[in-house]
């Protein structure tokens, strides 16, 4: 049960109580997950869509593998999340290079 703001353990000047923790449910076939190595992202004023896809050497055939839609909203915090997490990980890990081939796809 989420508290309410008058009660006494949330009146630390927090404007708002803490986040209850989120449980993910998965099953099988998406625990296994699906690798991607090129991703396609497309807007319009009230939505992002990011379609994932795995491009074979060779074969200028991508298929799609997700297909994420998104509100600009939560679009954004996940650019924040996932910059926040590559840092983290280019502190323990080193500091991931992108060549020229690299760049990014701009529709």
């Amino acid at each position: 049960m989420l508290g309410h703001m008058s009660d006494p353990k949330f009146d630390n000047g927090d404007p708002k109580p803490p986040q209850p923790a989120i449980q993910l449910q998965l099953d099988d076939a998406i625990a296994q997950g699906q690798y991607s190595n090129i991703v396609l992202i497309n807007h319009t004023e009230t939505e992002f869509v990011l379609d994932f896809a795995y491009l074979q050497p060779q074969n200028p055939v991508a298929r799609v593998r997700a297909r994420i839609i998104s509100s600009p909203r939560h679009t954004k915090r996940l650019l924040v999340a996932l910059q926040k997490n590559l840092d983290r990980y280019e502190e323990r890990y080193g500091r991931v290079e992108l060549s020229s081939e690299d760049e990014p796809l701009v529709h």
